[in-house]
């Protein structure tokens, strides 16, 4: 793989959102950007616009008209492209499941840790022969990300959970009763299909990241409930997505001001200090 650095310029936004396709009236008089990478194509254009005075780009994860399932995404595309327009903090709302009875649809968890069960997915951007990069991943979301969307939660209507795992399975079918119960005896709090390796990918680009993970339905371990079903997601997502872009709205005003990657005091935005790259990053 050749990846070249993108030209030097302006960077056109500092804050990404990644989420479906209903985000895309978030946006002010937003500008629609093809961007090529050297992983291929991104899920879509970026659609460029401001959110109440900061730039913000956004990215349809699964494509317009959800087209990619979650193993077809191509995380490292979507990642290298936001983070070529200038974006250094990512927001990324995604639909789960709850393996707790007590957090229930409508729940916006916040987690602060992720177990990635996922298989056959492109999972790094370091994987031809050059000097190795293994990249720090104890902590893999960005405190600053998370504390933001935390405060904007206190005047939203979504009840906001403050921490958990989120496991990421590879889909596209959802659970068994028998993972879902191994789940949750496992002490884990929810369950998405599109987390991982996005949250990975984001770090190995220096690229702050954080989830919003609204819970759309109890995951088919949870006793007494029934097993989820698409219809029913799609549902449950379409009641509450207007309640999350308006906690998104006020998070994306509470995010720091941009800073230069040689000064960012953020640890996501400093995780490659040290390290020996083999290819200059856009």
């Amino acid at each position: 793989m050749s990846a070249a650095a993108a030209p030097t310029r302006e960077p056109l936004a500092d804050i990404g959102v990644i989420g479906g396709s209903g985000f895309y009236s978030f946006l002010s008089s937003p500008e629609r950007h093809r961007v090529e990478t050297p992983f291929g194509d991104p899920s879509d254009e970026i659609a460029v616009g401001e959110v109440d005075g900061r730039r913000v780009a956004f990215l349809a994860r699964h494509g317009q008209g959800h087209v990619f399932p979650p193993h077809r995404v191509n995380y490292r595309a979507n990642l290298w492209a936001l983070r070529s327009l200038g974006v250094r903090q990512v927001l990324a709302p995604c639909a789960v499941g709850s393996l707790r009875p007590e957090h229930g649809p409508g729940t916006l968890v916040v987690p602060d840790q992720v177990v990635d069960r996922t298989w056959g997915r492109a999972h790094t951007v370091y994987d031809e022969p050059g000097p190795v990069v293994h990249v720090a991943f104890a902590d893999p979301y960005c405190p600053r990300g998370r504390a933001a969307v935390l405060r904007a939660s206190a005047g939203s209507r979504l009840d906001a959970v403050d921490g958990g795992t989120l496991v990421v399975i590879n889909g596209p079918r959802f659970s068994s009763r028998a993972e879902s119960q191994w789940h949750r005896a496992a002490g884990w709090s929810v369950v998405g299909m599109t987390a991982m390796p996005e949250a990975s990918v984001a770090r190995e680009l220096a690229m702050c990241y954080s989830n919003a993970c609204l819970v759309t339905d109890h995951d088919a371990g949870v006793e007494g409930q029934e097993a989820v079903t698409h219809e029913a997601v799609l549902q449950q997502f379409a009641r509450s997505i207007d309640d999350l872009k308006g906690l998104l709205r006020v998070a994306i005003a509470r995010l720091p001001e941009p800073e230069p990657d040689d000064t960012a005091r953020c640890a996501c935005r400093r995780s490659l200090d040290g390290l020996t790259l083999p290819f200059e990053l856009p």
